[in-house]
């Protein structure tokens, strides 16, 4: 397995001079991409790719490509093949797709051969303009779906997968970087067209945000996790809560993903012992000498601990490392976990830079699953809300529960 080129940072190729690379080099650094995936990627057991066939597809393209940046759209479409939001490319284009969850407003899926949007995300454009969860997309830019979702469609299939179409659904819809939606939608039988990129996107008021209410305390983490500096704010917000009589911690802006120190930092504030909070499997290891190497990780107390009920709140924004923190305060046993659902992303994820070109990119190579052995990318919230136009239902269930005479939370 090779080694790690440290963390993936997003940026533009467009507008920028670059240097020419050659023919070979790129071809050097399609193969390198490549063999790297096939050797180190950990979800091979439930994917439907023919990652030979991939290479059979895309390596002759090679030969059209004539800069960076067309080598770049090249390297996307290969990432399609293995339909895993978690995997990307550390640089873009402007034509490049949005990245999912991060960079999208709405989840969807089929459902009975629908595609139909099952959550939009809070704050968001989507939201402002007036879409909700239900409606049936019909066409992105006066585009059929099904034709729109096609750039996005795996070619390497051995057969059929539900998983890489609503891959392609959700790709479709996040768009590009260089042109604006518009969505028509069907609801209650009407079509109607709409432009979620006319209105603000999602805002912060800062890394984190707290609030009280009714003797409880709220306090929400802004797509924050990968930031060390988040431990002292975060200690700080709730050292200014520990009066209440209980805590509403809300990661449902958190598709970014983030690091483990700050993930145990944060369990750490409200466990009275050390405990296992999520298991490791590498299993590039096992497919080249056969030997199983999985293990499981401990996160350990940091006073002041709040000892008081806690409830989680989740969405399809929430990603990566924050998933990691729910299973684990779930398999800890000390938190209820309150909303629709999560962004569900394969495992813990590798960056590495090609050879020549110095792209990098990232996949998953560490499948992460609950102590319980529930793969962490299938976790249920214990109590599964759905959106609701119009109002916040799952911070409400939340403080219901939290507020409702006799209830215990654990």
């Amino acid at each position: 397995m090779r080694k790690i080129f440290g963390s993936m940072c997003l940026m533009l190729v467009c507008g920028v001079v670059q240097a020419q690379l050659t023919p070979t080099q790129y071809r050097e650094d399609f193969e390198y991409f490549w063999r790297t995936i096939k050797e180190d990627y950990c979800y091979w057991d439930k994917k439907q790719t023919d990652w030979e066939k991939a290479k059979t597809i895309y390596a002759p393209m090679i030969d059209t490509v004539r800069s960076k940046h067309s080598f770049v759209m090249l390297m996307e479409r290969m990432f399609h093949e293995i339909y895993d939001h978690h995997a990307s490319l550390s640089t873009n284009t402007k034509q490049s797709s949005k990245l999912v969850p991060s960079g999208t407003d709405l989840w969807a899926v089929f459902i009975g051969n629908k595609p139909l949007i099952t959550e939009v995300r809070k704050g968001s454009g989507a939201e402002k303009a007036g879409i909700r969860a239900g409606m049936e997309v019909i066409s992105v830019n006066n585009v059929p779906i099904e034709e729109k979702m096609h750039p996005f469609n795996a070619r390497s299939l051995k057969q059929a997968d539900g998983e890489a179409r609503d891959y392609a659904l959700r790709v479709a819809l996040a768009g590009t970087h260089d042109t604006k939606r518009q969505l028509r939608l069907r609801w209650n039988g009407a079509e109607k067209d709409y432009s979620p990129d006319d209105f603000p996107q999602v805002t912060y008021q800062g890394d984190i945000e707290t609030k009280e209410k009714w003797k409880v305390g709220y306090l929400r983490i802004n797509n924050s996790l990968g930031d060390n500096d988040l431990i002292p704010l975060f200690d700080s917000a709730l050292n200014a809560l520990r009066h209440t009589k209980a805590m509403i911690l809300d990661l449902r802006e958190t598709p970014s993903g983030g690091n483990t120190t700050v993930a145990r930092a944060i369990i750490g504030r409200f466990i009275t012992q050390a405990g296992y909070y999520q298991q490791h499997e590498l299993t590039a290891e096992q497919r080249q000498y056969g030997i199983k190497r999985s293990w499981s990780e401990i996160v350990s107390p940091r006073a002041p601990v709040y000892s008081k009920p806690l409830v989680i709140l989740v969405n399809h924004w929430t990603g990566s490392v924050a998933e990691g923190i729910t299973i684990g305060f779930d398999a800890l046993k000390r938190a209820r976990i309150i909303g629709p659902g999560m962004a569900g992303l394969n495992g813990a994820i590798y960056s590495y830079t090609m050879p020549n070109s110095g792209i990098g990119f990232s996949f998953p190579v560490e499948k992460l699953l609950h102590m319980n052995g529930t793969p962490r990318e299938n976790f249920k919230p214990s109590t599964i809300v759905a959106p609701v136009a119009g109002k916040d239902a799952v911070l409400e269930k939340a403080f219901e529960l939290l507020t409702t005479k006799g209830e215990r939370i654990r």
